[in-house]
């Protein structure tokens, strides 16, 4: 007992080790981590992507399947039976009348009972009457079959099965490269919700530092506006309004720093992380932000798009496969043609007489099927792969149309994010050039708390807007890299 105790006790402090190594491990150590770090994370650890690449391998050994099927298939069937009676080829013991052979007639002649009179047969109901007869005893004819051992290796090669075989392996292939796209896409959609998470703690990062600057103007403009009023230069009025405008500063700080907090739980979310663990992001400190520059929009080539996009690859492998499907339909509706060949064995066995041993045989021949009438069921199912795969054809024509759209709205949202980046930096200056001025103004006695107070203001909502601005300009970016099939990771 003892000693299972102590067992236990080290199997415990392993496990708690081993997990407390594995969660140190997760969580990043070496510093500020990069965008690319984050996708990195992400794309390793996505349950989603987990299962994407669980389904490529799925359809991998699916083709593999299919390909098994143009090569012979090698059986072993066995059993045993126990049979309550025994075979009996006879009811009762077997007379057989015998000939004899007749050298008058140089032939054999049945000994039959004669009238020695007349040298006719005598007759009994109309037959003569055997004078000699061989007996076949009734055991002669009864074999033992109470215990019964049987079995066959058979070979099976197909032939010609309707095109069945090959439409299989060539919808599995499309299968296998269709879950490859979809894989494609399922990591785009992980990098930009990367993405998204990442810039949101850049921009919430950004303006919590905005709004600390923010209160310590406003707690500046408070302890002014106090030593006034104890000279009697301002009101008590000016005072409160300060007081109220500062309250309502430190609230919104707190504000922001709760959703700092809950946008960096949703950042290690998404990379696979606790959500308790915190880590510095390589672009949350920055004070300038790299802008990426606008590069032209628009003029695209669009077949070069749809031939990128991961979406768009996969809905043609759709129809393919749909068109294989309709194959494999038409399939049910030809002949099928197979070469089959089986050693056969059992004990007893028939091989010479009746011997209660092991024997058997070899067999070779061909087995053809030919569909005759199934009341239209297999038309009818040829039919509906036929509609099915009309489905997918206008699927992909409708979805090319949309990623048109898709492409020209995007191009436009991120020409859109530039130009307002662009203006959201001239209002800045202008910002902070009429905060500078409006406290200049007030220490020089020529303005009022409030003029300087609706300066600060609008110098918080230039920030805060070109901040809005920067980040937009990111995820259009990677929204626009996405649209058009050219996004990296």
């Amino acid at each position: 007992m003892k000693f299972k105790l102590i067992f236990t006790t080290l199997l415990a402090t392993t496990s708690v080790l081993s997990a407390s190594a594995q969660y140190d491990a997760a969580v990043p150590q070496n510093g500020p981590v990069s965008l690319d770090s984050c996708r990195a994370m992400a794309l390793r650890s996505n349950k989603q992507l987990m299962i994407s690449r669980q389904r490529m391998t799925t359809a991998h050994y699916q083709n593999k399947e299919a390909f098994a099927a143009y090569l012979p298939s090698i059986d072993f069937t066995g059993g045993y039976a126990y049979n309550q009676r025994q075979i009996a080829l006879l009811g009762e013991d077997a007379m057989l009348p015998t000939k004899s052979f007749d050298p008058a007639t140089q032939s054999y002649q049945y000994n039959i009972v004669k009238n020695p009179m007349t040298g006719e047969p005598i007759l009994n109901n109309g037959a003569p009457i055997p004078s000699e007869v061989a007996v076949i005893p009734k055991e002669a004819m009864t074999f033992d079959t109470h215990n019964v051992f049987f079995g066959a290796i058979t070979l099976t090669q197909p032939i010609y099965m309707g095109g069945k075989i090959v439409a299989m392996n060539k919808l599995t292939k499309f299968a296998e490269q269709l879950a490859g796209q979809l894989n494609i896409r399922e990591a785009e959609n992980v990098v930009y919700a990367v993405d998204a998470a990442y810039w949101q703690v850049v921009s919430l990062k950004a303006k919590y530092k905005l709004a600390k600057s923010y209160v310590n103007l406003l707690d500046t403009l408070q302890h002014n506006v106090q030593l006034m009023v104890e000279s009697g230069v301002a009101t008590r009025s000016d005072q409160l309004s300060v007081d109220v405008k500062l309250n309502s500063a430190q609230v919104d700080l707190v504000k922001v720093e709760n959703g700092l907090r809950l946008s960096r739980m949703a950042l290690a979310q998404v990379c696979g992380l606790p959500t308790s663990s915190t880590f510095p992001l390589a672009d949350e400190d920055s004070e300038d932000v790299m802008v990426p520059t606008a590069e032209s929009l628009g003029g695209y080539n669009m077949e070069e798009v749809y031939n990128r996009r991961p979406d768009i690859r996969a809905l043609g492998l759709a129809s393919d496969i749909a068109g294989q499907q309709k194959n494999v339909a038409r399939a049910s509706m030809l002949p099928n043609l197979a070469l089959i060949g089986a050693y056969s064995f059992s004990n007893p066995n028939l091989n010479n007489g009746f011997e209660k041993k092991f024997g058997g045989g070899f067999s070779v021949g061909v087995a053809l099927t030919v569909p005759i009438w199934h009341w239209g069921g297999n038309y009818a199912k040829y039919k509906a792969a036929e509609s099915a795969e009309v489905i997918s054809k206008l699927e992909l024509a409708d979805a090319r149309d949309m990623v048109e759209l898709q492409v020209n709205q995007a191009a436009q949202h991120t020409q859109e994010a530039y130009t307002t980046y662009e203006m959201t930096t001239v209002n800045l200056k202008k910002a902070d050039e009429n905060l500078r001025t409006a406290t200049l103004a007030y220490k020089e006695g020529v303005a009022t708390p409030d003029n300087v107070m609706e300066a600060q203001t609008a110098w918080l909502k230039a920030h805060s807007e070109q901040i809005d601005a920067m980040v937009n300009i990111r995820l259009c970016n990677t929204y626009l890299s996405k649209a058009l099939g050219t996004l990296t990771y």
